[in-house]
């Protein structure tokens, strides 16, 4: 995303390209965008004294009597839409919320994040992320017929899956996103595009984006694209790995040391930032993997990781250190497998690198590293190693969350205990409605 951009360079450019409508994004606390609309007159003053909206009906948000909230935007965050015509065109501007009296928000997933970036800084660091979404092609949104039989990397004839694929490529770096890898993934259909890492404010704010073009670009050529994790039977699901490092204010990889006595090439902060992941996974995933449906892709047997582990070249484990460049101090990061990509990206982030931070704080020993497939161990040798695993479902996931006072500390108590609120109700839900997998393997025979 272009850096540096002010107040005047928006309204010169809204002025010189004749955007008519520029439209404020911001999140919930569940991560689902929302929007609403200015006029090109209305902008400047949009700058100075922000935008009242209602926020009693967005979820996370706040009671109807202290409903009155403020979007400010983000002018760095200004970019014109594609895909939207020429004539009279728009473009977006991601906000941050605030009250009417000018006091932060403390619903707002961009302040929470926000929040927890400062919290680095004051330690000395900085965030940068490079996440790798996948997701689905289906023919539309009442089925899951694929539009094409790949598999990994699979260079297959030009199909509308690779057209889909290319456009979509095209469009995000119009809106200012650079894009490092495109490929086909494992399941048929899957498709996976990896944004070039970048720090992690502006990354969450590129996700959101992301998730967006992907199903603009698909709906305009009469397909649907999807980000449920686990939309086919028997078939590998969507993660969203998380490459991510910290950096020192000078701008030097806090994660590199050429003279680990492991021969690693990690520091120590590396290290106490990866046994920090480690430890408190099991109380975050209900943010990471926020659906129902996120724990029907954790479980054995699809390459997403079940069991609480690190290693450099295994890639059952949960946290990896990726090997692509051995030595390298600018490509020495960390990868967390665990995500999905329906999660809140802002809170996704936060609780990562709260997580990271909390293993610094607290110098926690990293367990050693797992060199054998982990989905072949027996119980026995998992207990042995000290490798135990992540939430079985998301009724875990979150009794876990909900005991976590880390999470707490991180997210602060607005969103903590709305997110509580809202995915019990969630998996209560789920867990009284009947299946047509039950039905299928019971009425007949019981």
């Amino acid at each position: 995303m272009a850096a540096g951009r002010d107040k005047d360079y928006v309204l010169t450019t809204v002025k010189e390209r004749g955007i008519k409508f520029i439209r404020f994004w911001f999140t919930d606390v569940l991560g689902v965008m929302k929007s609403f609309a200015v006029t090109d007159t209305e902008v400047a003053g949009a700058f100075e004294e922000g935008m009242g909206f209602d926020g009693s009906s967005i979820d996370g948000f706040t009671r109807i009597e202290e409903s009155d909230m403020v979007a400010y935007p983000d002018a760095d965050t200004f970019q014109i839409l594609p895909w939207r015509p020429n004539e009279h065109g728009v473009a977006r501007m991601f906000c941050d919320v605030v009250r009417p009296d000018g006091s932060h928000f403390v619903g707002d997933p961009r302040y929470a994040l926000k929040r927890i970036l400062a919290k680095a800084k004051d330690m000395g660091y900085e965030m940068y992320v490079g996440p790798e979404l996948e997701f689905f092609y289906f023919k539309d949104d009442k089925n899951t017929e694929v539009l094409d039989e790949g598999g990994y990397f699979d260079l297959t004839p030009l199909d509308l899956a690779s057209d889909l694929r290319r456009d979509t490529v095209l469009t995000l770096e119009k809106l200012g996103i650079p894009v490092e890898y495109s490929h086909h993934e494992v399941a048929p259909s899957q498709h996976e595009i990896d944004l070039r890492y970048s720090e992690a404010l502006a990354m969450a704010d590129s996700v959101m984006t992301y998730r967006l073009t992907v199903k603009e670009v698909a709906m305009h050529q009469g397909v649907y694209a999807t980000f449920m994790p686990k939309p086919l039977d028997g078939e590998n699901g969507s993660g969203m790995h998380v490459h991510q490092s910290l950096f020192d204010l000078d701008g030097n990889n806090a994660f590199f040391d050429a003279d680990d006595p492991q021969g690693y090439n990690l520091s120590k902060i590396a290290k106490h930032y990866i046994a920090g992941l480690l430890k408190y996974a099991p109380e975050f995933t209900a943010i990471t993997n926020p659906l129902v449906n996120s724990y029907k892709r954790l479980v054995p047997g699809y390459e997403a990781p079940v069991y609480i582990s690190w290693a450099r070249r295994n890639r059952s484990a949960m946290v990896r250190v990726p090997m692509y460049k051995p030595g390298k101090e600018l490509a020495t990061r960390i990868e967390l497998r665990s995500p999905d990509p329906t999660c809140n990206p802002y809170l996704a982030f936060a609780v990562m690198l709260g997580a990271g931070l909390k293993g610094i704080e607290e110098e926690l020993e990293l367990m050693p590293e797992s060199t054998n497939d982990i989905f072949e161990m027996t119980e026995a040798e998992l207990e042995a190693a000290g490798i135990s695993t992540l939430p079985k479902d998301l009724g875990e996931a979150i009794e876990r969350f909900e005991q976590s006072e880390v999470m707490k500390d991180i997210l602060g108590e607005h969103i903590h205990s709305y997110y509580v609120e809202n995915k019990k109700a969630e998996w209560a839900d789920y867990i009284t409605h009947v299946t047509p997998w039950e039905r299928e393997k019971y009425l007949s025979v019981m």
